[in-house]
């Protein structure tokens, strides 16, 4: 599993295998959110287990990753925080999908779009949010989340 951790709350990586699972709940992750439309993630055993969202959606700039999606996510991933959990965001390599999910939740918690990008990319040197359709969507959803605020 690689993955980054970019604020105390969250973390953005790879998808993680089951057996993967103990290390995320060791770090305090409450909440998985699984942004590849091709994987749904393995169950977790574990008693409790792991909670998870799965919102499938592709890396690719013809079908880009509906604005709702990233809504849905970033409204769990708040509750999860706000209950003083964590949350790793994911996808195939976390460079993407994962990284745009992780940048809307950064939004959400007040942070200036730019100012989430360049964290991730500190934080996260594989990311890349500068790739033209993932950060166009970042935007976007900057310019929704100021609409519901």
């Amino acid at each position: 599993m690689n993955f980054s951790k970019i604020t105390e709350d969250l973390f953005i990586g790879d998808t993680p295998r089951r057996d993967e699972y103990d290390t995320l709940r060791d770090l305090g992750v409450n909440l998985i959110i699984n942004m590849r439309f091709e994987w749904r993630p393995p169950i977790d055993l574990h008693q409790p287990p792991l909670d998870f969202l799965w919102l499938r959606t592709f890396d690719n700039p013809v079908l880009p990753i509906p604005i709702r999606s990233l809504m849905r996510g970033v409204h769990a991933a708040l509750k999860t925080i706000r209950e003083g959990g964590q949350v790793y965001t994911c996808c195939a390599r976390g460079r993407h999908r994962g990284v745009a999910m992780g940048a809307a939740i950064l939004i959400a918690l007040g942070y200036d779009p730019q100012e989430a990008i360049q964290l991730i990319k500190v934080q996260r040197p594989i990311a890349d949010p500068d790739v033209y359709y993932i950060r166009r969507r970042i935007l976007r959803f900057a310019r929704a989340w100021q609409t519901i605020e």
